[in-house]
C-alpha cells in the first residue's frame, strides 16, 4: 500500500479524531501495510526494525474492533493479550493504547514483575479489554487463578527475538497453549531467524507477512563508529564524547551501554563525579527506581542514562542523539537494538562503540550480523592502531580503505579536541 494517508484507512471515527489531534497524517510503511491486513482479520508476521511505528500498527486495528464490537467483560478475562519481553516495553505499549484509545471506551491493565501483584489482581477481577503483560508474572497470576485466557480474541507477541534471547520460549509456548484456537494472532520481530520463523508457524494461521527492513539491519540515519582503545582509556574517551554533547548547540540525550549491572552502577557514579549527571538502569533496580530514572532522563534532568541490555528494548525516548557502547555486547543482535535507541522516528543519531582487545571477536560477529564493517573513528587521544590492524586483517577490504565516517566530515563531539588524559 503506497501513497496513503491515515484518513484513507477505514478506522473508526474516534481513532481518526485522535490521529488528527496527534497530527498524524501519513502512516509509516509498516502501518500502511499492516493496518489494512489486520482490519481484514488476517494473522500477521511482521518484521520491522525498532522505531518504525509498529505499536500503532497493531493498537489501532485492535481499538477499532473494540469500538465497533463492544462486549461485556468476563471476570479475570481479556479480549486482547499483548505479550512483551520487558516491563519497560509493556509500559510503553500500554501508554500507546491509552494515547490512541482516548476517545474509545475500553478497559486496560498491565501485568509485570518487580511490583506487588495485588493491584494487578484487583484490575483483572472484572475483566479488561486489553491486557499487556510480561510472561513470568502473567503465568504466576494464571497459576493462582487470577487470570483466564479463554476469552482472548486478539493475541500480540511483540519483540519476539528479544523474548527468545531472554529465555522465554517455554513460557511463551505455555501461554499460547492456553489461548482459544479461534483468535487473531500478530507476531512482531526485528529479525526473522530460523527459530523465530519456526515459532511463528506454530502460532499463526495462514499469516500475511510484512517485512519493512532486512533482518538485523541498522537504521540508515545512524552514524556508526568504532573506536579501538585500551579498556582503561574507555572512560576518558566517554567523557570527551559527553563534553561534546554538553557543548553542542542542540542539547541531546545520551545512552551508554554497559555489559554488567555492577559496571553500569560504577560508571554512572564515575560520570556523576566527573560532572556529568547520570543514572543507571538495570534488572536489579526496582520498578519505581527504573521509572524515576527514565522520567528524569526524558526530562533532561539527568541527560546520561547508563544501561544494561534490559533497556535496549522498550525505552522509546525522543531526542537521544548519542548511543555509546562502552562495552560491546556479546550477542550481536543486541548491537542493533542498542543503537536503535537513537535516530528514532526519522531523526538522525550517532552510535559510538568502544572495542578493547578482549572484544575483537564480539566486533567481528556484530559486523557479520549487520553485513557491513563499522567505520573507524581514530581521531582521539587513545586510539590503538595495533588493535585496529589486528581487526583489519580479518577483512582487508572493509572500512580501513573506505571513506571517513559521515562523508569525510569530522564527527561531532570529536575532531581535534584533546581532552587531558588525566581528566576526570
Amino acid at each position: 500500500m503506497t501513497d496513503t494517508s491515515f484518513e484513507a484507512l477505514p478506522l473508526a471515527a474516534p481513532l481518526h479524531r485522535v490521529l488528527r489531534e496527534l497530527e498524524y497524517n501519513t502512516p509509516s510503511p509498516i502501518q500502511a501495510q499492516a493496518i489494512p491486513l489486520l482490519l481484514q482479520g488476517r494473522d500477521l508476521l511482521g518484521c520491522a526494525q525498532t522505531g518504525t511505528g509498529k505499536t500503532a500498527s497493531f493498537a489501532l486495528p485492535i481499538l477499532h474492533a473494540i469500538h465497533e464490537q463492544p462486549k461485556a467483560s468476563h471476570p479475570r478475562s481479556c479480549r486482547t493479550l499483548v505479550l512483551a519481553p520487558t516491563r519497560e516495553l509493556a509500559i510503553q505499549v500500554g501508554k500507546s493504547f491509552t494515547t490512541y484509545g482516548q476517545h474509545v471506551r475500553f478497559k486496560q491493565t498491565l501485568i509485570y514483575g518487580g511490583v506487588g501483584q495485588v493491584p494487578q489482581v484487583n484490575a483483572m477481577r472484572n475483566g479488561v479489554d486489553v491486557l499487556v503483560a510480561t510472561p513470568g508474572r502473567l503465568l504466576d497470576l494464571i497459576e493462582q487463578r487470577h487470570v483466564d485466557l479463554s476469552k482472548v480474541e486478539f493475541f500480540v507477541l511483540d519483540e519476539v527475538d528479544r523474548m527468545l534471547d531472554m529465555g522465554f520460549l517455554r513460557d511463551v509456548k505455555k501461554i499460547v497453549g492456553m489461548l482459544p484456537t479461534k483468535r487473531q494472532s500478530l507476531f512482531f520481530s526485528a529479525t526473522l531467524a530460523p527459530n523465530i520463523v519456526e515459532l511463528a508457524r506454530t502460532i499463526l494461521q495462514n499469516p500475511a507477512q510484512v517485512s519493512i527492513a532486512p533482518e538485523a539491519t541498522t537504521a540508515e540515519k545512524i552514524q556508526q563508529q568504532i573506536c579501538f582503545l585500551d579498556r582503561d582509556a574507555k572512560r576518558h574517551l566517554l567523557e570527551q564524547l559527553l563534553r561534546g554533547q554538553a557543548n553542542a548547540k542542540e542539547q541531546k540525550l545520551t545512552i551508554v551501554f554497559s555489559r554488567t549491572k555492577h559496571g553500569a552502577n560504577k560508571l554512572a557514579k564515575s560520570l556523576c563525579a566527573a560532572g556529568f549527571p547520570a543514572d543507571a538502569i538495570h534488572g536489579n533496580k526496582s520498578q519505581s527506581q527504573r521509572e524515576k530514572a527514565l522520567d528524569r532522563f526524558k526530562k533532561g534532568l539527568t541527560p546520561v542514562l547508563v544501561a544494561t541490555d534490559v533497556a535496549a528494548r522498550g525505552v522509546d525516548v525522543k531526542d537521544v542523539g548519542l548511543v555509546v557502547n562502552f562495552d560491546l555486547p556479546n550477542e550481536p543482535e543486541a548491537y542493533v537494538h542498542r543503537i536503535g535507541r537513537t535516530a528514532r522516528a526519522g531523526a538522525e543519531g550517532r552510535a559510538v562503540s568502544f572495542c578493547s582487545e578482549d572484544e575483537l571477536e564480539f566486533l567481528r560477529e556484530i559486523e557479520k550480523t549487520i553485513r557491513m564493517p563499522i567505520p573507524r573513528w581514530d581521531d582521539h587521544d587513545w586510539h590503538q592502531e595495533a588493535l585496529a590492524e589486528r581487526h583489519g586483517r580479518g577483512h582487508r577490504s572493509s572500512s580501513n580503505q573506505g571513506p571517513r565516517p559521515n562523508g569525510g566530515r569530522r564527527p561531532q563531539g570529536g575532531g581535534r579536541h584533546r581532552a587531558g588524559r588525566g581528566h576526570r
